[in-house]
């Protein structure tokens, strides 16, 4: 599933996905020189220094992956935020990017024309308690949760819980957005597929999950339909 060997040049074809998979332990220095003042301030503002570690480098990764796919330096790239803090390339009005990290791990969705959003988790049974999924969930979806045989519930909490996360960042909402005001399939023999939201539009999206390694969730959400998913792993080559 996962390529191990990145192509040297990079290019979409119309529909087309890249999801990339990084491991948030390569050394930051390389990483820290090509973010601006405003993501290194970000940065600090990590109370410990592995999360500050692993910020950075997520980071500085995006900015080099989108300065392959751009064909341009990488730390010459500049951002603007939609009003719920979705990032968008100054002056890029075709390439679509989204990313996520936790737990060491970072996933990258890249496409074009049409919006996209990836959630990376770190399972902890500790967070998958009937309490956190009625204040997040809706109704329906914690009917299902509910119903889930009891060995099945932390990874039917976790597919609920990054497809919802993945379609939100998608819309560029975030959490302003509720996350109970829609509907996603959890069940394990459901393919991954919002169900319901809130202007009707559920069937224009498309909702994948993300087979990250073990113990961890992912999913992705794109506008429109797919043609196809390339899953690369990143290299020190990037």
């Amino acid at each position: 599933m996962w390529e191990s060997s990145p192509p040297s040049s990079l290019s979409l074809q119309q529909g087309e996905v890249h999801v990339w998979r990084l491991v948030l332990d390569a050394p930051v220095e390389r990483y820290r020189k090509l973010l601006q003042p405003d993501e290194l301030a970000r940065a600090n503002r990590f109370y410990f220094e592995r999360d500050r570690k692993h910020f950075t480098i997520a980071r500085g990764f995006l900015r080099l992956l989108l300065g392959r796919y751009l064909e341009t330096n990488p730390a010459r790239l500049t951002f603007s935020y939609g009003a719920y803090g979705k990032p968008s390339l100054d002056g890029e009005q075709t390439l679509r990017f989204n990313m996520s990290h936790s737990g060491g791990m970072a996933l990258y969705a890249v496409t074009q024309e049409r919006e996209i959003g990836v959630d990376v988790e770190r399972i902890r049974a500790d967070f998958t308690s009937d309490d956190i999924a009625r204040r997040f969930f809706s109704p329906s979806e914690v009917d299902v949760l509910c119903g889930l045989p009891s060995a099945d519930r932390v990874d039917g909490f976790f597919r609920c819980w990054t497809r919802k996360e993945a379609y939100i960042k998608a819309t560029g909402r975030g959490l302003s957005q509720a996350l109970d005001s829609f509907d996603v399939t959890l069940g394990p023999r459901e393919g991954a597929a919002l169900l319901r939201n809130e202007d009707g539009s559920h069937e224009r999206w498309t909702l994948v999950d993300i087979e990250v390694g073990p113990g961890y969730a992912g999913a992705a959400a794109v506008e429109g339909s797919v043609s196809g998913i390339r899953y690369l792993n990143a290299d020190d080559t990037y």
